[in-house]
Parts: C-alpha cells; structure tokens; sequence
C-alpha cells in the first residue's frame, strides 16, 4: 500500500514525499488506519518494520487537530533510551515539518541547562514531549507540569522498558493522564510482564502482530564452533581483519567481557571501540559519531545497541557470546541488513552457548550454516548430520562476496528467509535538529532518504 492511499493529511503526506518514501511496510499499512481511529491499540513487530513512523504520522495528523498547548501536554512518547528517544525527535521533526507541532525530547545524561530547558518547555505547553520514563519522572517530581490534558500515551520498545525495570515509573506516570487518553503500545516482543501491563493502562485494544521474530531474508547467517574462548578470539581477530574499511558490531555478554575484548583486539591493530552502560552520555556520542565516520571500524557492545541505535552501513554483526534470549539474537543481528541493504552476522559457538545455540534455532525455526569443530554437535546436528556433511564437502564450491578475505570456513552463507518487507523507516531522518517553540530553532527542511 502506499501512503498516499492511507487517510493522512496533505501536510504529512508532504513530508514523507520530502524523504522520498513511497510504500507502506505491513506494520504502518495495519496500524495507521485503527490509530486514526483513537482505538487503543498493542502492536508487535521486529526491529526495523518502520514501528516509529506506523505511530507517529497518525499521532502527528491527530495533534493538528489539537489547540496549541499553553501549559499542557498533548502526547507523550515514553522510550527506553536516551539514544532512540534522540532519534524519534528527528523523525518527529521530519515528520511534521509543515505543520506548527512543537515537540521535546527529555532523558538523563545531560547538565543543568539542559535540565532547566527540558522543565520549562513542559511548564509553558508543547504538543509531544518524547521521554525516558525516569527522566520524566524525575521532572514531574518538580511540579507545575500538566499532564491532566495529555490526549495521547504511547510506549515504544516497551518489552525493553519492562526489562530495564520501568514498570512501576510507567505505571506511576499512566496514573496522572486522563482516562479517556488514546493509549498504543508497541513491542518486538509479547510476554506475559507486557500483558499485565497492557490490561492495566489500556481499554479494549486492538491487537496487530507483524509476523513472528525472525532474521530478515537478507542477513545472511553462519555459526562457527569453537573449543575455547582462546579459539573464539582467535576467530574473531580473522574475521574483522577481513572487514577493513566496513563497519562491524561485536556483541559480547557482559561490560567486562566488552572491554577485555576491546584491549584484545586493540592489541591486534583493529580499530575498535566499547559502548556499554558505564559510560556517560558524552562518551557513547562520541563513540558512535567515530563509528559512523569510520574513524572506529568495530563497535564491541552489550545489548544496549541492540535496540533503538540506528547506524547506517553497518556489513557485519558479530556474537561473540549468544544471548541467552532468541528475540535478542534477532535484535543483535538486526543491526546489519537495515533498509533492505544486505548484511551478514557470525556466531562464535562455544561450549558455553551451545545450550542457546538450540534455544535460537528451535525458538526461530530457522537452520544456520555451521563450520569447525563440534559443528556436529548439537539438536540441529543430531536430526541433520547427513546434511552438514554434505555442507562440509561442498562449502569451497561457492564463495560469496561477503566474507571474502576471511578464514576458508568463513565462505559458507546461506540466507536465511525472513520478511520480505523489513523495510526501515525507523532510521529517522539525519536533517531534524531543534524545534519550533521559542526553547527551539526552526528545523532545517527534512532531506531525502537515498
């Protein structure tokens, strides 16, 4: 579907025309028309299905509609993370250029001015405040701030909110909003924490699930077995010394495996950085800006990125631990293969992961090209042995481009089939900077997404 067809008004439809979008992904063509509605609603899709903009075009055509705050809120959008709450107000800034919607985006990490900037924006009134739930707590604990009128509450990545213990923040702020609110909640995943939390702050929902979680089709996936984490290292200083000039995330279990791993490859001649939660907000800007600008080549990483950071380019994805959970191996390895590039992700399985190896396999129902020892091993394995053998033997008769240069193994790729409209509006665009109210400068007119 396009988006011309969907009831939006000429001023948005401008906008995304301004980027160059065309056609709906599945999510947005199911959720726009139920959000126009005002219905409640739950949506569940992966990461990269264009769940932002399914909420926030007809969030932006419903506030239009609205009188110009003064000294109230008209929507709240409640994110996980600093990082992802910056880029819903770049998009939000693209989105709604030609219309007079004023917007804010609130989150920790930052001094004193800033602090005062975010407290008197909500005190004077703007239409969207884009907010961490401590955050927004936190300045609502300094009063004069109306939240009496707010019309819209919407919460993304919200399985993530609940696992970085957001749940009671959310509940304490759900209470203070009207009860006759339009309320949508949008999720990759939909456990049982997210049911209790959606019959607690929503009315009849409707319900709209985009496929189950899995890879997109042009990821393409192997795993490499491996005896020890010597071996795993070892492998893994091969396979980025083959990615010189290309961006590559290694994910890795914990922040002190991260910079362990970081010193490790250092020593190797690898341009590589950490991001994890122990540094400050100053220190993860930088660190991203370097890997964007492939000043860093490779970006060693807890699962903060694997959500909510949009990086464009980024060719390979590396598990140097396997999550324990499978929605977040298909997280992790999300962060290649963005906008329908092609993108390729490599397993380090050793004998630590094996257990989650099957967990992802059987959980996803998908089958990924294994090489090296102990790739017999294993539930996939035990039912297929005659198929990784012949794997094996033929693994040299086709070499993709994709891991040329890498250990004679690395060769063997199969793609795996996932959606055929992973396409990823939620990039947000590069050109929103600041906003329209007098705490703001004019955005800068929305570029083309090429």
């Amino acid at each position: 579907m396009l988006f011309e067809d969907l009831a939006l008004s000429d001023d948005v439809l401008d906008a995304i025309d301004a980027m160059h979008y065309k056609e709906c992904t599945p999510i947005q063509e199911q959720t726009i028309p139920i959000v126009l509605t005002g219905r409640d609603l739950i949506a569940i899709g992966q990461t990269g299905t264009g769940k932002t903009a399914a909420y926030l075009l007809p969030t932006i055509d419903l506030l239009s509609d609205l009188p110009s705050p003064e000294g109230y809120v008209n929507c709240i959008v409640m994110a996980p993370t600093r990082e992802l709450a910056q880029q819903i107000e770049q998009q939000m800034d693209a989105f709604s250029y030609y219309l007079p919607i004023s917007s804010i985006a609130i989150y920790g990490g930052t001094d004193g001015a800033t602090f005062a900037r975010q407290q008197r924006a909500m005190r004077e009134g703007v239409d969207m405040i884009i907010a961490t739930p401590g955050r927004l707590w936190v300045l609502l604990q300094t009063g004069g701030i109306d939240l009496g009128r707010v019309r819209h509450f919407i919460l993304d990545e919200a399985d993530r909110m609940l696992d970085m213990g957001f749940y009671d923040d959310i509940m304490r702020i759900a209470k203070l909003l009207p009860a006759d609110r339009q309320t949508l909640l949008f999720s990759a995943t939909m456990p049982q924490k997210i049911r209790r939390l959606a019959s607690n702050i929503l009315h009849d929902p409707q319900e709209v699930k985009i496929a189950p979680s899995r890879p997109v089709e042009k990821i393409e996936q192997k795993a490499v077995m491996c005896g020890s984490d010597m071996e795993k290292e070892a492998r893994l200083t091969d396979i980025l010394k083959g990615m010189r000039g290309q961006r590559s995330i290694v994910f890795a279990s914990s922040k002190l495996r991260v910079r362990d791993l970081t010193r490790v490859l250092r020593r190797k001649g690898i341009k590589a950085a950490e991001i994890h939660s122990d540094l400050d907000q100053q220190q993860r800007d930088v660190t991203v800006h370097e890997f964007r600008n492939l000043e860093t080549e490779v970006l060693v990483a807890t699962d903060l990125l694997a959500r909510g950071i949009d990086i464009d380019d980024v060719a390979l994805v590396v598990n140097f631990d396997l999550p324990r959970e499978p929605e977040d191996y298909v997280h992790r390895i999300g962060r290649t293969g963005r906008a329908n590039a092609e993108g390729a992700a490599i397993s380090l399985v050793g004998p630590k992961d094996r257990r989650a190896y099957s967990n992802i396999l059987a959980a996803l129902k998908i089958k990924i090209p294994t090489e090296g020892m102990g790739s017999d091993i294993g539930r996939q394995d035990r039912r297929g042995n005659k198929d990784s053998d012949r794997s094996r033997r033929g693994r040299n008769q086709s070499s993709p481009d994709k891991f040329k240069g890498k250990p004679d193994g690395d060769r063997q790729e199969e793609s795996v089939k996932g959606s055929n409209h992973a396409v990823n509006n939620e990039q947000g665009d590069k050109s929103g900077q600041a906003k329209k109210r007098r705490w703001h400068r004019r955005p800068s007119k929305p570029k083309s997404k090429e």
